[in-house]
């Protein structure tokens, strides 16, 4: 019998002090009903360390489904995640930010709801349920429910935390898709072109939060705000779709890889 799958995408930008805390807690996470892990890191350029503590983590742990690809260019978060979508051959497909942020500990969490088959998406949500949140900015809370706000508008969701972090997805449902944003324009692109196939079913769960600040790596700002504002109104006024999408159908992807 053949287990599922999940496929993990990992974006990788000036990682060093944490891509390996990372990996070693995605080995260390034993999945729900024997699921097995696919690795796919994507390094977006790194000026630091990071390509050769991932190298040298592969060739220590060949036990561990790792891939690695290496984009040519600095081309941003969302390039690296198109990368790691064409890739991709598991069940169900999830990205993992590589600065502890988020945990991959509650990654059954996300799951439950996908392996039950009553979710063809899950978000993991930082405001809602009683895990661990780190209190940090503000204006970033509001900011984020300003975000949310207009992506449920356009919508018609009622999504809690749309910029999460955490998102899976049915594999053959994002594979359908040509991704376009390269950077912080990901978040609302699919979401907004999820939420227009009809009856397709998203659900949320609770999730810990484990933030950074901008002295410990933290990069986003206000223009990736307004980005992302443009980027909801633009996918908003997409069509709906009549009908959830066929398995096994590639993403296209303009950017290139040097494995």
């Amino acid at each position: 019998m053949r287990h599922l799958r999940l496929s993990i995408i990992i974006p990788v930008y000036n990682e060093e002090r944490t891509i390996a805390q990372i990996l070693d807690k995605i080995r260390g996470v034993k999945l729900i009903q024997n699921i097995e892990k696919e690795v796919i890191i994507v390094n977006d350029q790194s000026k630091d360390n990071s390509e050769r503590i991932i190298k040298d983590y592969i060739l220590r742990h060949p036990e561990f489904s790792i891939q690695y690809y290496s984009l040519p260019v600095n081309s941003g978060k969302g390039a690296a995640v198109h990368v790691g979508i064409s890739h991709v051959t598991g069940d169900f497909m999830l990205i993992q930010d590589a600065d502890l942020e988020y945990d991959p500990y509650e990654y059954n969490v996300l799951l439950m709801p996908l392996v039950e088959n009553i979710a063809d998406v899950v978000y993991g949500s930082r405001f809602i349920g009683g895990n661990p949140h780190r209190i940090l900015f503000f204006w970033h809370t509001i900011g984020n429910k300003l975000l949310t706000f207009v992506a449920n508008m356009c919508a018609n969701l009622n999504l809690t935390d749309m910029c999460t972090g955490y998102k899976v997805f049915k594999t053959s449902l994002v594979q359908q898709f040509i991704l376009k944003e390269k950077r912080f324009g990901f978040d609302p692109e699919i979401t907004l072109k999820v939420a227009k196939i009809k009856y397709v079913r998203i659900y949320e769960v609770g999730i810990s939060y484990y933030g950074r600040t901008y002295k410990e790596g933290k990069t986003i700002n206000w223009k990736d705000g307004v980005r992302t504002i443009y980027c909801i109104l633009k996918y908003g006024m997409l069509k709906r779709r009549t009908t959830l999408p066929e398995p096994g159908l590639a993403v296209r992807s303009k950017v290139g890889v040097i494995v």
